[in-house]
């Protein structure tokens, strides 16, 4: 199998990311017509990570969108089932192997969405972006990240959507599934996995759909807010605050 089919199973969707891990960041800036700065830029504003806290950045690749997280004092882990994606971000910054040993404030991990390697209250907040596609169970992987955050902590998604106004919705269209996997073609070496991003963001839940699972997962006060149109959306929740302890 030459791409990851939809049914996302994670050994296909980690592979596919293996190989595109080198150009992976190159790509994206250049398919999303530079895009992806103010997705990365907007995000890290609604995280909003400051001195002390902890923050976990889920499907991070290389770590480009991670390294947002830390400028205000935070630190961060980048994690992600591709270990390709994991060593490219670390070769980047001048360490070796897997975890890098905390390389600019941010520690790479590898680790699947569906069963994470971190402790129960470990985090201040939670982030993933345009990865929660290409996990296997949504809302299961929402229930691990809600585990792992400390009560009363955030989540910040941000993923492809669905465009707001329907005329600019069917040029979106049109590009999504015709123009983006030929143009990878031209500029890519692994050209299949943009036929898959397109095929996935289209086979993707609307911005209500995405809020309704997030709040199912045990999420509270969930929100979004569209970016560009709608193509991206960011979706944000909150961790319930621990029950009180019941006085004898």
């Amino acid at each position: 199998m030459t791409r990851a089919s939809l049914d996302k199973q994670p050994h296909e969707v980690a592979s596919m990311f293996d190989r595109t891990a080198r150009r992976y960041d190159l790509m994206n800036d250049i398919l999303s017509l530079g895009q992806d700065r103010f997705w990365r830029k907007a995000t890290a504003a609604a995280v909003d990570a400051g001195p002390g806290e902890l923050v976990l950045d889920l499907g991070a690749g290389t770590g480009t969108s991670t390294d947002a997280f830390t400028t205000l004092g935070a630190r961060a882990i980048a994690s992600d089932f591709s270990l390709g994606m994991l060593r490219t971000g670390v070769e980047r910054r001048g360490g070796s192997g897997i975890r890098g040993g905390g390389v600019r404030g941010v520690t790479f991990v590898a680790g699947d969405a569906l069963n994470l390697p971190f402790a129960d209250d470990s985090f201040d907040a939670v982030t993933i972006s345009f990865a929660i596609r290409n996990v296997k169970d949504t809302e299961q992987a929402l229930r691990e990240m809600l585990r792992v955050a400390r009560p009363g902590a955030r989540l910040v998604i941000c993923e492809f959507s669905r465009p707001t106004v329907r005329p600019f919705e069917l040029v979106y269209t049109q590009y999504l599934m015709r123009m983006l996997p030929v143009a990878a073609g031209l500029v890519s070496s692994n050209p299949d996995s943009y036929e898959y991003l397109a095929e996935s963001i289209r086979a993707w839940p609307d911005q209500p759909a995405l809020a309704r699972i997030i709040q199912r997962a045990g999420w509270e006060r969930v929100a979004w807010r569209n970016l560009s149109l709608g193509i991206v959306a960011l979706h944000r929740g909150y961790k319930p605050q621990a029950a009180p302890a019941r006085e004898d």
